[in-house]
């Protein structure tokens, strides 16, 4: 064997095992809760973010979440509201808020409201 060949094999076996680790190493990263727990943490702080930046009442749209989810499944009680997309397009009719509810046993229930002409914020029915 010349030594072009042997050098162009342990070239190869180098990049090899470089690509291998690299998938290895991004898998460990894609299945790990902490990242997870970590992205959806960052998605929520900027969706509330992106809420009170626009002058939406937080207070206000959980009690109007907690209504709709107390409506939507009777006797739920939501022990955590959180606010997971901000839909704010022109004008108000058109805003839409989501929010996941949490109940004391973990079960959840997925919340849309959208708001009337006045500014309040009730149930979306076509959700």
């Amino acid at each position: 064997m010349s030594i072009l060949v042997i050098i162009l094999l342990v070239l190869g076996g180098l990049m090899t095992l470089f690509f291998l680790g690299g998938l290895v190493v991004a898998r460990r990263r894609v299945e790990s809760s902490a990242y997870t727990e970590h992205v959806a943490a960052a998605d929520h702080a900027l969706e509330a973010a992106r809420a009170a930046d626009r002058g939406w009442d937080r207070a206000v749209m959980d009690e109007a979440a907690r209504q709709a989810a107390s409506a939507a499944r009777p006797g739920f009680d939501a022990r955590e509201l959180h606010l997971v997309l901000v839909d704010d397009r022109p004008g108000v009719v058109d805003d839409r808020a989501h929010f996941v509810a949490i109940g004391a046993d973990g079960a959840e229930v997925r919340v849309v409201l959208t708001r009337e002409q006045g500014g309040a914020w009730v149930a979306d029915e076509s959700a």
